[in-house]
């Protein structure tokens, strides 16, 4: 499938949600959740200034989806409590929660060893792709996703400080028991490719609930 990625980032008039990632995705949720983004806010313009304080490398195709969506973790916007599983992975319909740059940057003053630091002792259990740089700490790494169990078993990280053979912004998917950090997309823009043409398959949970 052949697909232009700037069609996923245009925005129109007159709608909620207007990144056509999000727009897209729409027509995969159940009622309820299609009408909790639709009240969603979108982060502000100082928001976004504080997250590229401490992320400045943070891809267009990212700023532009929390501009329009700001966090669906159990978020806060205006009334509403937002809880909405909206991303992805490579492992198969698993999903993910969004989070809010708040959330983003709170994550960031935690988390201050390395790969290496936390599994030192029992590195050949761990499966480590050799594109990601284990010595770099945790928290410079932008964790933009965490899974549906709470980030308890996966979550989704920004990666700027790759490996050799790397790129810089390659998305890291990180899964525990049996603990493993494996590069799934080159690119933030990449991945969104990806869950766009898996036709959102993610959302498999929720047709599991009818």
């Amino acid at each position: 499938m052949s697909t232009n990625l700037g069609e996923y980032f245009l925005r129109e008039e007159g709608i909620a949600v207007h990144t056509a990632y999000f727009k897209n995705l729409l027509q995969y949720l159940p009622q309820e959740e299609q009408q909790q983004l639709q009240k969603a806010n979108g982060a502000t313009d100082a928001q976004i200034e504080s997250l590229l304080e401490i992320f400045p490398q943070s891809p267009q195709s990212f700023i532009e989806l929390l501009q329009d969506v700001n966090g669906t973790y159990h978020c806060k916007h205006g009334q509403e409590n937002i809880s909405v599983l909206v991303l992805g992975s490579d492992l198969g319909d698993y999903p993910y929660y969004l989070k809010a740059v708040e959330q983003i940057l709170a994550d960031a003053q935690n988390q201050r060893e390395t790969i290496f630091e936390r599994y030192q002792d029992f590195l050949e259990y761990v499966d480590i792709d050799k594109r990601i740089n284990m010595h770099v700490p945790l928290n410079e790494r932008l964790c933009f996703a965490d899974c549906m169990n709470n980030g308890g078993t996966s979550c989704l990280y920004l990666d700027f400080s790759p490996a050799e053979g790397g790129k810089m912004g390659q998305v890291v998917r990180y899964v525990h028991d049996p603990d493993s950090f494996e590069v799934i997309a080159s690119s933030f823009d990449e991945y969104l490719q990806q869950l766009v043409e898996g036709e959102y398959e993610f959302t498999a949970l929720y047709e599991e609930e009818f």
